[in-house]
């Protein structure tokens, strides 16, 4: 929890319908295992202390004296629990029936959360025996004590600032307006829901959605627990379909028809960040909400959900597909709009027989073939130098030619020599002025072919190389138009590896799996024995760790000790602490360092939901100091 990560329980106990005594018992037991487990949210079923099919017994006195007396039952079992438990029971209120969550925490019954919407269609028939809860909180008296009573109580933790929690019960939240909607608005970052939701077919996926989209819309966790076997078979069949969810991600999901309990860890300050960077999530400018304290430890919590080493890489199969070809349409229609604008004759790109720069040159393919203009209007430059292997020159000229596009070599270590002699630089001299002269000398090259051509530079860097400074200035840093600045290095291979898959070509396909199989290097240094000698990942760090570092820094706004957490957790068995270590202190030194170069960034598309557009996501001052970064990734290393 120290990180944010709060450990929730949605539980479905083995009941028997009217069984009070041997129903809290199973309850009482849940909640020590839920607890034993690290859970502090653990949520049961609705009315599941006397069991939802009760029908016309919910006005027999002994069934509601029974449940009365449990609640205390197990309002007490919590006292040395540390844990907010929520539990369905039938409450009297005033001489009428309420269906209601009740909330127990060290010992108290902290609030009695009311159903808002009784379904009274279909299989259901709630206004039988319930009444709507009131339309606001107000306090009762139960047995002596003063007890918040009705819709959208806020339960504020008093140990840990912003983590708000609120109930609402089954069918609330298939409602037009759930009361979820104001309670969240009012600071609820987690909402309960006790639920017995019966089984039929289609359901189940109806309900999942359900559930994930209203996480998502209100930006919330949401932990809803359902009935399960042992409601009556009369007529209704309840599966225990649990569920837990974070802002539009299914975290955690209960087999069916099985009684059990779910566990996963919420990110309640990922949902906290979230919500101040969406301006359109706004708060209740009045609020009016009851809030009532409860009380939990902070303390480290062991992670169980997953956390993808790749996240801006789909795990699924069928995702990820759909993902490159959705991809691939934005960055060709952004393409497309600017060669049509600009009423560009032809598109130049820079191959060097690297990922980057054939992303670069199949993207512009497929605007010129949107555009219905011959790809001959395509002038793919190779410009082989001191670096340039015979593997990646004979890759990029096989590519270019295959794609139809028109292929040019222009060599240019005798003008970067030539240039040495200008500025006095000795060419053995392998410093950063041997490297950057040889990328300018490209972007020279590449501008003044397309005013020979009438048409455009398309850029080749991805926006891995853009958050690390990995590009020279006024170098291969500058085009006209920029396709790959917002995919990552990570994306860029699965990219390239889905066209080689559906080109449907096999000279092709051999040709870009070669390119994939190549090692990621900008080749300004002499190759040693004719193979790469300067492999980028070397240098840098490993693209995969700054993917991670990048996303989960500009998306969630993490702290990088949190990141550094995070990144153990993902890439274990990958990397050992020490590697994730040294490369996330690098990534950030970096980013904070080299911001003057995104700050001039060329014109490209958005394609996902991290970019460094200085013009939209990213408005951050290039000079801009990191030392309190790094000071809290420096805190790591010295527990």
């Amino acid at each position: 929890m120290k990180d944010g990560f709060l450990k929730v329980a949605a539980a479905t106990p083995d009941i028997r319908v009217a069984d009070v005594v041997y129903n809290t018992e199973k309850i009482c037991g849940l909640i020590d295992e839920a607890v034993d487990r690290g859970a502090k949210i653990v949520v049961f079923p609705e009315l599941c202390v006397t069991g939802y099919t009760c029908g016309d017994l919910f006005a027999q006195d002994i069934l509601l004296n029974d449940a009365r007396l449990a609640l205390h039952r197990l309002a007490e079992h919590t006292t040395d629990k540390d844990a907010l438990v929520f539990v369905g029971v039938p409450l009297t209120v005033g001489g009428e029936l309420y269906n209601v969550a009740a909330a127990l925490n060290r010992g108290k019954i902290l609030g009695l959360t009311t159903k808002t919407f009784l379904p009274n269609y279909g299989e259901f028939y709630e206004m039988r025996q319930f009444c709507q809860g009131p339309k606001e909180a107000r306090e009762i008296l139960f047995d002596g004590e003063k007890v918040p009573f009705g819709p959208q109580l806020l339960f504020a933790s008093s140990t840990i600032e912003s983590l708000v929690v609120s109930a609402e019960i089954c069918e609330d939240a298939w409602s037009a307006v759930p009361p979820s909607m104001e309670a969240a608005r009012e600071g609820a970052v987690v909402i309960v829901n006790c639920s017995a939701s019966d089984e039929t077919v289609g359901k189940a996926s109806y309900r999942r959605s359900l559930i994930e989209g209203q996480s998502a819309r209100l930006i919330c966790g949401y932990v809803y627990a359902n009935a399960g076997e042992g409601e009556s078979t009369t007529d209704l069949v309840f599966g225990g379909h649990n569920l837990i969810a974070e802002n539009g991600v299914i975290l955690k999901e209960s087999n069916r028809f099985v009684n059990d309990v779910i566990y996963s860890e919420i990110d309640w300050k990922r949902l906290v960040s979230e919500r101040r960077r969406n301006t359109t999530f706004q708060a209740a400018r009045e609020p009016r909400l009851k809030k009532i304290s409860f009380d939990i430890l902070m303390e480290d919590t062991s992670l169980t959900r997953s956390i993808s080493s790749r996240p801006f890489v789909p795990a699924d199969g069928q995702e990820r597909t759909r993902r490159c070809e959705e991809i691939l349409m934005i960055q060709a229609m952004g393409l497309k709009k600017r060669l049509s604008h600009a009423h560009a004759k032809s598109a130049v790109v820079g191959i060097s027989g690297g990922l980057d720069s054939t992303l670069a040159l199949l993207v512009t393919a497929k605007a010129f073939d949107m555009l219905g203009i011959n790809r001959e209007g395509i002038t793919a430059v190779t410009m082989p130098c001191f670096g340039t292997t015979d593997r990646t020159y004979r890759n990029a000229c096989k590519m270019s030619m295959k794609l139809g596009a028109k292929l040019r070599e222009i060599p240019i270590g005798e003008a970067v020599n030539r240039h040495f002699e200008d500025i006095g630089h000795d060419p053995n001299d392998h410093s950063v002025t041997f490297e950057n002269a040889q990328a300018r000398e490209r972007t020279q090259v590449l501008m003044d072919v397309a005013n020979q051509n009438g048409g455009i530079v398309i850029g080749t860097g991805d926006m891995s190389e853009l958050a690390l400074g990995w590009a020279t200035y006024n170098g291969d840093h500058m085009s006209m138009y920029g396709v790959n600045g917002s995919v990552p290095k990570t994306l860029v291979r699965h990219l390239v590896h889905y066209y080689a898959d559906t080109c449907g070509d096999d000279e092709l396909k051999a040709v870009l799996y070669d390119v994939l199989d190549t090692p990621v290097s900008p080749e300004l240094l002499p190759p040693k024995d004719g193979e790469i000698a300067q492999k980028t990942e070397d240098l840098v760090g490993p693209y995969e760790l700054h993917d991670f570092f990048l996303y989960y820094l500009l998306r969630f706004g993490y702290e990088p000790a949190k990141i550094y957490r995070l990144a153990r957790y993902a890439f274990n068995g990958e990397y050992d602490d020490h590697t994730i270590y040294k490369w996330l202190e690098t990534f950030l030194r970096r980013f904070f360092s080299q911001q003057f170069k995104r700050s001039c960034l060329p014109d490209g598309p958005k394609v996902g939901t991290v970019s460094l557009s200085p013009r939209g996501d990213l408005r951050m001052p290039s000079d801009a100091c990191g030392m309190s970064w790094l000071e809290n990734l420096k805190s790591v290393s010295e527990k």
